[in-house]
């Protein structure tokens, strides 16, 4: 720990969370906004289920830790979703187990403090041309479909209405835009920067819409050592400084 703690967002997930950090990922672009105002910790797990989430859930989330988080976006989802091999390995998990795991998982998390948030992202769709072009030598066939990532997205969805965890239908969400297909993936299944963006728009949306106290909207958030101080840059008028701690500018997108 470094100095006095920030409050700590946890990404908890798949590929789609280690990758997150990857070709302007959303986990980037949140660690930007919450720059001095919270740490976003990535636990990102490249290929994992909702099984191996359960596994280890106690490790990444020891109930009895001097700190808790004060937000966990949780991801998993794709790879169950993915269709079965008949050996009987690979990811897939049948969609009702599925839902138990992830009901588990919210429980949980649920009882690591009162003051803990948690937010479920939905399977978003993939390109199916692209995933089925990108087939290696490596692998057995990988099954993957919109219509089960729709399935298991909506699986999701019932579990956060029955546990009060808020979810973000991303199946929904990249599809509002026409050119997502192409747009929104690298490789068919894992995101691009434009897939990223539609994510942190998502989820800025539940972190200012939601009645949560304290509020975790970054512009609600304090900015830690913010106070003025006479070595900030001096304003033009040569008497006073300007305090730099708010600014945002550099930012391609100014986020709400």
């Amino acid at each position: 720990m470094v100095g006095k703690p920030r409050p700590q967002f946890v990404l908890f997930g798949s590929s789609i969370v280690q990758l997150s950090y990857s070709n302007g990922g959303w986990g980037a672009i949140l660690s930007d906004i919450y720059a001095r105002k919270a740490d976003i910790l990535l636990r990102g797990y490249y290929g994992w289920n909702s099984r191996r989430a359960l596994q280890v859930l106690d490790q990444v989330f020891p109930k009895d830790a001097a700190v808790q988080p004060s937000l966990v976006v949780v991801y998993f989802g794709g790879n169950d979703s993915m269709g079965p091999h008949s050996s009987g390995l690979g990811p897939h998990v049948p969609l009702p187990e599925y839902k138990e795991n992830m009901r588990k998982i919210a429980k949980h998390l649920q009882s690591l403090s009162d003051s803990t948030r948690i937010i479920f992202l939905s399977s978003p769709p993939v390109n199916e041309e692209k995933v089925r072009g990108n087939a290696s030598g490596f692998f057995s066939e990988l099954v993957r479909t919109n219509e089960l990532c729709r399935q298991y997205s909506e699986g999701c969805i019932e579990v956060g209405e029955e546990t009060g965890v808020k979810v973000i239908d991303l199946f929904t969400a990249f599809q509002r835009r026409d050119d997502w297909m192409n747009a929104c993936f690298t490789d068919g299944v894992h995101l691009s920067e434009e897939g990223s963006k539609i994510v942190v728009e998502e989820i800025l949306k539940v972190l200012k819409n939601a009645d949560w106290k304290p509020c975790l909207h970054w512009k609600s958030m304090p900015t830690e050592f913010s106070e003025d101080s006479p070595y900030d840059l001096v304003a033009a008028d040569g008497k006073t400084t300007l305090n730099p701690s708010e600014w945002t500018f550099h930012r391609e997108i100014q986020w709400d």
